[in-house]
């Protein structure tokens, strides 16, 4: 079987998703996993929306693993794990702000094959494949490609919290603002939807977990863009992410940040 053979099974798992997270009250609290560090929320409806995926892969496929960020992993009976990330950006979740996701992607003998950035409240799916990245919407479905941007002065680019950078980290990713030619804030994995849609150039981010950044990366490949860690490679485990519209925008971007690559 190939990533796309499970095209459908994903769908099928992110409405599973959306059946709990667009169900939840407007008034939504959160526990704190950080334990009195900075604030890391988490909510019952993100446990229940990996609980209620969770149980369609098992029904569906009981040999694949499950890697999810709210419960344990489950181990693989086979080369197939699926990478689960219920509500990625549950700050924004719980102020009612539209741009959180799903996150699920397929990995294949450990490799991301499959990716789903499923966008609930803006009623949008990108699925990335060796065969591209699709764009799902209530305008119907649409391939995507990224801009093309290939200059840092020209390109708009994103990061999910700029306090979240310390030390050399702070001091690369100031140096790239600034030669950027605009900066939003605020974005999680949306960001890297975007990157994919062609509406934005470049992401950079830190402190991520495999839950976080499996799914981003067939979706950025598959419309034609490059994703790798801040040293410029193929390996994602310090959590040092990087994607771009281009290999020559890439490029500038790691020579600013390779500085404070771990």
């Amino acid at each position: 079987m190939t990533a796309t053979s499970f095209t459908d099974f994903a769908l099928a798992l992110a409405d599973a998703a959306r059946g709990v997270t667009m169900s939840a009250s407007v008034k939504l609290t959160a526990e704190d996993k950080n334990g009195g560090g900075a604030f890391d929320p988490v909510t019952e409806s993100d446990r229940g929306a990996e609980r209620a995926m969770r149980a369609l892969i098992e029904y569906r496929h009981p040999n694949h693993g499950i890697r999810g960020e709210e419960y344990p992993e489950r181990r693989a009976r086979g080369r197939y794990v699926w990478s689960l990330d219920p509500i990625d950006g549950t700050r924004s979740f719980l102020c009612g702000l539209p741009s959180w996701t799903t996150l699920i992607a397929l990995l294949d003998e450990g490799k991301p094959v499959l990716g789903l950035i499923d966008a609930p409240r803006m009623r949008e799916r990108f699925l990335g494949t060796p065969g591209g990245t699709r764009l799902l919407s209530d305008k119907g479905e649409a391939a995507l490609k990224t801009s093309g941007c290939t200059r840092l002065d020209e390109a708009r680019f994103t990061t999910t919290n700029p306090y979240l950078f310390e030390g050399a980290e702070k001091e690369a990713f100031e140096t790239l603002r600034a030669g950027a030619r605009l900066t939003l804030f605020g974005h999680d994995a949306y960001g890297y939807a975007r990157v994919a849609a062609g509406t934005v150039d470049l992401v950079a981010e830190s402190g991520l977990k495999p839950h976080d950044y499996n799914a981003l990366i067939p979706v950025v490949r598959g419309a034609g863009g490059v994703i790798g860690n801040w040293r410029g490679e193929d390996e994602f485990s310090a959590g040092q992410v990087v994607a771009a519209a281009t290999q020559e925008l890439f490029d500038e971007a790691v020579g600013v940040l390779k500085a404070a690559a771990v």
